[in-house]
């Protein structure tokens, strides 16, 4: 697949939009109501473009993970961790899509005055270098799982265009976590002891979340009491949140949190200000 697929798949969904549209004109069949259908769809679409930045959006649509394996981290987020596949889609290449996801760092390679390769930017231009995407929904938020391979790799293998990130401390800037939120009525640390049991059976050995108390190997981590697999705050603007960081089977920084009482009613509250405030 190259650019001509993205291209149609844009033009696609045009021809549906006009088709569609075109027949709720002729079911009208009046110019009031084709008016009407006009002044609905204007209402639909907001604020209009006039409108602040933050008006002008929806919320977060997703949180990408650049990953070296897509079977295993596929695995992880929907077996594991319950996920449902969106859609998938692959072998992306060519011009508009290099341009579109690497320009930025196309550029900081000219002016470095190095191989763009040497730096980790694919040649998904020339077709060299391919990208496989899956979409993964939770119930608040979707994940997307990106796969940068060479063109004659698998996709569900080990083997990926540029090496993993060795450093994953989340005290250096740019890093990122994806946060997933547990039920109010499930017991956290249980939680935690079984996501690492379910992962280490299935062979992710790097799904290791930290301890509340201090331990300087592996295996002092392993025999930690159980009450250790998690952080609950019960005082200050945080009272009733309880959390832990943990790294997922491509070694990305994950945290789970539960969010009760005081510093549940907080965020209740803001999402209902938010809400209003916009109108909602």
């Amino acid at each position: 697949m190259g650019q001509s697929k993205e291209v149609e798949g844009q033009f696609d969904l045009g021809r549906r939009h006009i088709v569609r549209a075109g027949g709720a004109t002729m079911i009208a069949g009046t110019v009031a109501a084709v008016s009407g259908a006009r002044s609905a769809s204007a209402q639909s679409r907001g604020p209009g473009d006039d409108a602040s930045l933050g008006a002008r959006l929806q919320g977060v649509q997703h949180f990408g993970l650049t990953v070296q394996n897509m079977a295993r981290a596929y695995e992880f987020y929907t077996e594991v961790l319950g996920g449902t596949e969106v859609m998938r889609d692959g072998d992306f290449h060519g011009e508009r899509i290099h341009n579109t996801l690497l320009t930025d760092q196309e550029i900081e390679a000219r002016v470095r005055q190095v191989n763009p390769r040497t730096m980790g930017i694919p040649d998904l231009k020339g077709g060299a270098q391919r990208l496989d995407v899956r979409f993964i929904q939770f119930d608040n938020v979707v994940i997307e799982l990106l796969k940068y391979r060479n063109a004659g790799q698998s996709s569900d293998s080990d083997a990926a265009f540029a090496e993993p990130l060795d450093h994953m401390s989340p005290a250096f800037p740019r890093m990122m976590h994806i946060c997933f939120h547990i039920r109010d009525d499930v017991d956290f640390n249980k939680f935690i002891a079984d996501l690492e049991a379910e992962s280490a059976r299935r062979g992710m050995t790097q799904v290791r979340a930290n301890r509340v108390i201090t331990v300087t190997t592996e295996k002092e981590r392993l025999a930690a009491p159980l009450e250790a697999n998690s952080n609950g705050i019960t005082e200050g603007k945080s009272n009733g949140w309880r959390l832990i960081y943990c790294k997922g089977p491509e070694g990305e920084q994950l945290e789970f949190v539960q969010a009760l009482g005081p510093v549940k009613q907080t965020f209740t509250n803001a999402f209902e200000a938010r809400r209003r405030a916009r109108g909602g």
